[in-house]
């Protein structure tokens, strides 16, 4: 019995020596090698680099190919292209290894920035960009360095938004520009007619002359002594013995219109501001094969759109003033509905003024001139009494325009800087003995003073004007 566990524990101590030597010999699974620290690979859009393993690569992954793109060229070589801006992983597959890499592409800040070293000089100009927007910091010295800053950003990044953060030196703290704009229009118009009709009734005979441009006397079929008028014109003679009378359209008129407008807007720097003065009109439109029609309303008046671009003292303002104006001798009749056309007068342009400084566009002038002569052959061509077989209709239009733009850099007022409302010192319109039309204060009513009782024979005064 002794001998049997004797020999048992000898086995398990045997087991238990070569169990070790048993589990090294044999042949394990082998695992890939794997890192966590992904090494970083620095590029710039456009250009590209070789990226060199120590093994053979069997399978590679890009995340996002529009930012960065990655070929096998060799088993053991992979060139990385750079497309836009942006960080991307690159993970490269082997054998029995992995190997991860973090792409950071450049947008070509790098050249850009270089462009500014070299085209200003002396300059601090930094450029940083995102996946929409171009960014410009630092500090110039004039106006024209900021804005050929900006443009040059723009022509290198023209699918990108440009922020010009570029400071002056005593710029100004204000980032809002306030337009005081003045459109004066003015439209003379003159017409002169002139025109003679005659006509004879007489027992034996009838006789009438005219050239059809003014109207003149008809003879009643039913009743050849009567005369009929549709229009008597200016002078109208008829001697009732002979019957022989003349009907003279002679007529000249003149006239004058004066229209303006004073609005003051307020816009934020880089950001466009509008205004209309005017109205809409209503214009049908047939909606495809339905024939269902439906109103569709088109602006008129005087607009003015601008975009104000504050470069220290220098304010640069993009203007777009438009008048128009309805024309209903031009229109067009559409399913029974009048549409008018519309006269449109517009500028566009570019200027750089300083804070109160003035300019004016002018010369937006529109002349029309109409002639119209109607003779009777051979009578008008008759020495002195041609005269009277001719008649003329003469009509002229002017029509001038003129913007004066007056642009301020502005802030917001204090409680304490807030002036006291506009106060009218007499009546726009003028008033009846005994109406009372109050004090016409328009910041606050005035309290009402106790009633106190007449003198007898007293008259009651008015209240004082303000």
């Amino acid at each position: 019995m002794i001998n049997r566990l004797r020999h048992a524990a000898a086995a398990v101590s045997l087991l238990a020596f070569l169990s070790p030597v048993v589990m090294y010999g044999q042949s394990a699974p082998a695992q890939p090698a794997r890192s966590d620290a992904a090494e970083r690979i620095l590029l710039t859009a456009g250009r590209s680099t070789v990226v060199s393993t120590d093994f053979d690569i069997t399978r590679i992954a890009v995340t996002n190919p529009l930012i960065a793109d990655a070929v096998v060229v060799k088993p053991r070589e992979v060139l990385v292209d750079g497309k836009g801006a942006g960080t991307v992983s690159l993970i490269i597959w082997g054998a029995d290894s992995r190997k991860q890499y973090d792409v950071v592409v450049d947008a070509g800040v790098s050249l850009l920035q270089q462009n500014f070293q070299d085209l200003f000089r002396g300059e601090d100009i930094n450029v940083s960009v995102t996946e929409n927007s171009v960014i410009l910091s630092g500090s110039v010295s004039n106006n024209d360095v900021m804005l050929r800053s900006a443009e040059i950003a723009r022509a290198a990044f023209p699918k990108s938004s440009i922020v010009n953060m570029l400071q002056l030196p005593g710029g100004s703290p204000s980032n809002q520009v306030m337009l005081q704009v003045r459109f004066a229009e003015v439209n003379r118009n003159a017409f002169l007619q002139a025109g003679l009709n005659l006509f004879a009734n007489h027992q034996d005979f009838l006789a009438r002359s005219t050239t059809q441009q003014f109207a003149g006397p008809d003879f009643d079929s039913e009743q050849p002594d009567l005369l009929k008028f549709t229009d008597f014109l200016n002078l109208f003679f008829f001697h009732r013995g002979t019957g022989i009378g003349g009907v003279l359209k002679a007529l000249q008129g003149r006239g004058q219109l004066q229209s303006l407008a004073e609005p003051n807007l307020i816009a934020y720097n880089g950001q466009e501001a509008s205004f209309l003065a005017g109205g809409e009109v209503p214009i049908p439109v047939v909606q495809g094969l339905t024939g269902n029609i439906s109103v569709v309303y088109k602006e008129f008046g005087v607009r003015l759109n601008f975009t104000p671009t504050i470069a220290g003292d220098v304010i640069r303002l993009k203007l777009r003033p438009e008048v128009s104006t309805l024309d209903f001798n031009n229109g067009i009749i559409l399913s029974g509905f009048r549409i008018p056309a519309l006269n449109t007068r517009r500028a566009e342009t570019d200027v750089e003024l300083r804070d109160g400084q003035s300019f004016a566009i002018a010369g937006l002038m529109n002349n029309i001139s109409q002639a119209d002569n109607q003779a009777i052959p051979l009578l008008s061509k008759l020495p002195i009494i041609g005269n009277l077989f001719k008649s003329r209709a003469d009509r002229a239009e002017q029509t001038e325009l003129i913007v004066i733009v007056t642009p301020h850099l502005v802030r917001p007022l204090d409680p304490d800087d807030v002036p006291p409302l506009p106060t009218n010192p007499g009546s726009f319109i003028k008033r009846e003995e005994g109406e009372d039309l109050g004090t016409q204060l328009s910041d606050a009513p005035v309290p009402a003073a106790p009633a106190k009782p007449l003198v007898p024979g007293a008259v009651k005064k008015p209240p004082p004007q303000r």
